[in-house]
């Protein structure tokens, strides 16, 4: 455990040493709405029938708690969260076809390419990873028809990557459109943690699967880079809110502080590992923590009255005074010491 911990500390010590390198991110496509706030026409919309009523809102392209919505006795939520953007295509032929070229939005190495569309919700998917300031952040490029690159090849921000299309899941080609994520990945042992809990259901895209990537707001991140081009990605995340807290047992394989050093808060080594996240369920900062636990354990939750599973995706569960880890946000904390 002690050298998890200098290890992060050193990653941070060097990270400090290490002159920043600007985010300098373009979008993928030519659809640039997005920068004169006009949703309808930059986000693709989706189709909902909520109490029998259908419609076509926009706002479920963007990201966050977006879609599905459940009447609970505080009102209506939304309990279906949107990893990333889903961008309207601004060309298309004769037939109907998106010809947008997807570009990539920044320097990179490919690290994935899923050409086969039934082995991910995403269809056709391209991974690119960026180094930015000591640490491996990840774009994602969801639903292409072609893709121009290989894994290993290295692209340079702005080259062509893809057409954009609309394959993967419950997408038809009036609603093409490219899904873009940026994330942050769990653990480089997901391979071994996903052979585990899911057996019967083949993983094709390796530490590139969507269970292992958490989503940044990637809308609100480059709005936030027209106001501060040197804006980093720790700085960016500060400004989430903890919405809840997991202690992990000790764990020598604790992936997350050796990937994103800057999350260890500085202190002593204590008992334990507490976790903090936002309600994406995007990690924010690391701990150590007084509290003695043999598995992973929820040790704050924001008060809410509405049930937590509708608020966490599904990972913490039960309202204030009982909340608990579903059995899915117990496999999924699992993964971040994995293998424990």
């Amino acid at each position: 455990m002690r050298l998890i911990i200098a290890t992060a500390m050193l990653g941070a010590f060097l990270l400090a040493l290490m002159p920043a390198h600007a985010l300098d991110l373009s979008l993928p496509t030519d659809n640039d709405a997005l920068f004169s706030d006009d949703g309808a026409a930059f986000y693709q919309y989706i189709e909902r029938d909520y109490k029998g009523q259908k419609s076509t809102p926009w706002q479920g392209g963007q990201y966050g708690f977006v879609r599905d919505p459940t009447d609970t006795g505080a009102g209506t939520v939304y309990t279906r969260f949107h990893e990333g953007i889903d961008i309207r295509p601004v060309r298309r032929d004769a037939h109907g076809d998106p010809l947008d070229e997807i570009r990539a939005i920044a320097d990179g190495k490919i690290v994935h390419v899923n050409a086969v569309p039934s082995y991910s919700n995403y269809g056709k998917y391209i991974v690119i990873e960026h180094r930015w300031d000591g640490s491996n952040y990840y774009s994602l490029y969801g639903h292409l028809s072609s893709m121009l690159v290989q894994p290993g090849a290295t692209v340079t921000h702005g080259q062509p990557i893809a057409v954009m299309g609309y394959t993967g899941t419950g997408i038809n080609q009036e609603r093409a459109h490219l899904h873009l994520e940026v994330d942050l990945m769990f653990s480089r042992e997901f391979d071994s943690w996903y052979s585990t809990f899911f057996r019967n259901d083949p993983n094709h895209n390796g530490i590139c699967n969507g269970m292992n990537l958490a989503g940044l707001d990637v809308a609100r991140l480059y709005l936030a880079l027209r106001k501060n081009t040197a804006l980093t990605i720790p700085e960016f995340l500060k400004g989430e809110e903890t919405f809840y807290k997991v202690t992990l047992p000790k764990s020598r394989h604790f992936d997350l502080p050796r990937l994103y050093p800057w999350m260890l808060m500085p202190g002593k080594e204590k008992s334990s590992w507490e976790v903090s996240f936002a309600r994406s369920g995007v990690p924010l900062k690391i701990d150590s923590s007084d509290r003695r636990v043999t598995q992973p354990e929820v040790s704050y939750v924001g008060k809410s009255s509405i049930n937590y599973s509708y608020l966490t995706r599904d990972i913490v569960s039960g309202h204030e005074g009982n909340a608990h880890l579903t059995n899915y946000g117990s496999q999924l904390m699992r993964l971040l010491i994995w293998p424990q």
